[in-house]
């Protein structure tokens, strides 16, 4: 009998061309948030037909699901993203990683009965806004889950790089609307408001903590230049290296957004978009596997050091690592001086390059479940885990 890892190998060659067509397929049709009702489909399918059972529309999410096989006590989960950007399309490379949570997927299925595993693939929608993974999470889709995994296309390779905690506001200004030349008098500008809360954030950043970024765009400002403005709203993230960073910022800038209803004699109101997502915490033995699987593939990621120093973003991902043990590595493609969210990186995500990712980030992923599966401590550690949740969690599955 081979071994589970040559097995593995094996089927990620067997698939590949099917893997590839799924990556450049859910790359050719881009769906934003909550709309991924073909990417979604185009996964669910294919594990369908490769023995899976399917269950669609899973945590009240029309676009998410769980394709699971086997019937061990080690519950392995792997995270399918494929939601893409408003203009830009896939430049993060969702298709990818859809592909390679998949490639991995129907590699340990492979193997699940051998290992004692249960395989679960879960479609995991809006990771780009929204928050898929964290209201999933919170409506069971995670529960008894051992480890989770996905790996994310990346202008570098990087096993452990920490992410940011994330939160998105919409801050509206109400005033009152008048001629701009024939009575400037009788309005209340909203506009102005939001010039005020802008400049009054771009005054704090020289006072924010190290990692700590706000950014935004203005969504309203106006109807026309001779109408004072009623209304005007704007978007901002809000990011900090930790989740107790986080809420420090956002009091500083609800601040910053006060001052401009202040200011101006606005109302406004300051509205969540999405649930907030916290910072990554990758599991260290986990991710030890991942980095001596991915080297093995022959490829060379930055070292824990460096990758400390790595400027990331922010995922929900996070989340799930911070509820069960779980990693995010980075996966480098061929993009030239393009990076995440840019219309070159889109282009790149459908390049022979990455291509390769799938086929190595689900071989990586595959052998990272392998090495927990089959070292008897960690096994232990990860159904301990389950259990400590479930008992947590009041007994409830």
């Amino acid at each position: 009998m081979s071994h589970p890892k040559a097995t593995c190998r094996s089927s990620v060659e067997r698939y590949s061309d099917a893997l590839v067509s799924l990556s450049r397929s859910i790359h050719a049709e881009p769906e934003l948030a909550y709309r991924e009702h073909r990417s979604a489909a185009k996964v669910a399918d294919l594990a369908e037909r490769e023995g899976f059972q399917v269950e669609r529309g899973v945590g009240g999410l029309d676009t998410a699901f769980t394709a699971t096989y086997g019937s061990g006590d080690l519950v392995i989960g792997l995270c399918a993203e494929y939601d893409a950007l408003p203009e830009v399309g896939h430049a993060c490379g969702h298709n990818i990683i859809a592909a390679s949570s998949t490639g991995a997927a129907i590699a340990l299925r492979d193997v699940a009965d051998e290992l004692g595993v249960t395989v679960k693939l879960v479609g995991t929608p809006a990771e780009e806004s929204g928050g898929g993974k964290v209201q999933l999470l919170e409506r069971g889709v995670f529960d008894g889950v051992g480890l989770a995994m996905m790996v994310h296309p990346a202008p570098y390779e990087a096993v452990a790089a920490p992410s940011l905690a994330i939160t998105d506001l919409e801050v509206e200004y109400t005033g009152r609307a008048s001629h701009a030349a024939a009575a400037p008098e009788l309005g209340v500008n909203a506009a102005d408001a939001l010039t005020i809360a802008q400049v009054a954030i771009g005054l704090a950043r020289q006072h924010l903590e190290p990692k700590q970024m706000v950014h935004g765009i203005v969504t309203h400002g106006g109807a026309a230049p001779n109408i004072v403005p009623a209304v005007a709203s704007a978007q901002f993230y809000l990011r900090a290296a930790n989740y107790e960073s986080l809420q420090r910022l956002v009091d500083k800038i609800e601040g910053c957004f006060t001052a401009g209803a202040v200011g101006t004699g606005c109302t406004h109101e300051i509205k969540p978009i999405s649930a907030e997502y916290q910072e990554l915490a990758p599991d260290p033995w986990l991710a030890s596997a991942y980095r001596e699987a991915v080297t093995e593939l022959g490829r060379a990621p930055m070292s824990p050091q460096e990758e400390l120093l790595r400027l990331t973003g922010s995922t929900d991902m996070g989340n799930v690592t911070r509820a069960l043990p779980g990693i995010h590595p980075s996966i480098a493609i061929d993009c030239g001086d393009a990076v995440n969210h840019q219309p070159e990186f889109a282009a790149a995500c459908a390049t022979p390059s990455g291509d390769r990712a799938v086929l190595d980030g689900a071989l990586a992923l595959a052998w990272t479940a392998v090495a927990a599966a089959t070292d008897p401590a960690q096994r232990e550690r990860l159904l301990a885990g389950v259990g400590s949740r479930v008992a947590r969690a009041g007994g409830a599955a």
